[in-house]
């Protein structure tokens, strides 16, 4: 990460609004947890069970919400959602690190590509036939760019990418290392007892401002292309199949697993380890909890969760009835016994 400026709070507001509360001339060089921070660091507060934090921190200035900005005499920032407003200050203190303009000599460039001045290549990094190069494109070292893929202007691709021919990425993706886009599909038939594979021969087509995790995979298309819309975050180790579509703006936590051909509607936010069958449909706006299991398409927001995966409300209402399924299964004991008394006396 590059150098973090100093600021002070009359400027970080300047910037992003909120209200100040003490000294806005308190100077900032960094961020920092409630825990570790220290007298010229900025901290949030978003949970009330870091409250007692709040009450110890040695820092400068902390961000919060409107209704616990008196639970502290620190110099503040007052905002509507302090979580955001802090990643927007932490953005500002923790900018990328500028890759300087170039093509390292150990790179390999093959013919009809043209890399523009501003773009950087890194060591070792290979960048096939007709590749689109957008201007401040950054290449990391040891990266593989196949023929005819298409990366888009101030996209970043971090050491060891590797993406397949004709895959298309748009502007200002950030790929970090280990991922690989474009690979196959898992296609395969059955041919009197062994498997023939079929071939894949779609893209991967990603929108603008997409971020992808480290080792996660995205496979090509079977036939039509694999498509990851605008705005779409996904972190470490994902695997997305063969033709799925990824609404815009949605956001997919580590080990999720989305199987072939299915489509995944805008702004949704999906837990970690989740499992998602293929050829299903997700609403816009679903949210499904860490762990789910999804079975069958989801035609409505909402929140879901459990194995096979439901409404949130239905499945948190079946694993209260199942924390008490000892305690009922001794009732209906004690009631058979009571029941079988008069027959004993008989």
């Amino acid at each position: 990460m590059a150098k973090a400026e100093k600021y002070r709070l009359a400027q970080i507001v300047e910037r992003f609004g909120g209200e100040i509360l003490g000294d806005p001339q308190t100077p900032i060089s960094q961020v920092a947890t409630l825990e570790s921070a220290g007298a010229r660091h900025i901290s949030f507060l978003t949970h009330s069970k870091y409250r007692k934090q709040l009450a110890s921190t040695g820092a400068g200035a902390v961000i919060l919400g409107r209704a616990d900005s008196g639970l502290t005499k620190l110099p503040r920032i007052v905002c509507d959602d302090p979580y955001l407003y802090f990643a927007k200050v932490s953005a500002l203190f923790n900018p990328p690190q500028a890759a300087a303009p170039g093509v390292h000599k150990t790179a390999v460039i093959e013919r009809g590509t043209t890399v523009p001045a501003s773009a950087s290549i890194g060591a070792g990094a290979y960048v096939g036939r007709r590749v689109k190069l957008g201007r401040d494109v950054v290449i990391g070292a040891g990266c593989h760019l196949g023929d005819g893929v298409e990366v888009g202007a101030a996209s970043r691709l971090y050491p060891r990418v590797t993406i397949y021919p004709g895959c298309c990425l748009g502007r200002r993706a950030l790929v970090h290392s280990g991922a690989v886009i474009g690979a196959d599909g898992f296609g395969i038939a059955q041919d009197n007892g062994t498997w023939r594979k079929i071939p894949q021969v779609g893209r991967v087509v990603i929108g603008d401002d997409v971020e992808i995790g480290a080792n996660t995979c995205i496979d090509r298309g079977a036939l039509d292309d694999t498509v990851v819309e605008d705005g779409v975050k996904l972190d470490n180790l994902i695997q997305i199949g063969h033709n799925v579509r990824i609404g815009a703006h949605t956001a997919i936590a580590g080990c999720t697993g989305i199987a072939g051909s299915t489509r995944i509607g805008k702004h949704c936010m999906i837990g970690g380890a989740a499992s998602i069958v293929g050829h299903l449909d997700i609403a816009d706006r679903v949210i499904i909890h860490a762990g789910a299991v999804v079975t069958k398409s989801i035609e409505q927001a909402g929140t879901y969760g459990g194995h096979p995966a439901e409404n949130n409300r239905r499945w948190t209402r079946s694993m209260a009835h199942l924390r008490h399924l000892d305690a009922l299964r001794e009732r209906v004991r004690h009631i058979e016994q009571q029941l079988s008394l008069p027959e004993e006396k008989a």
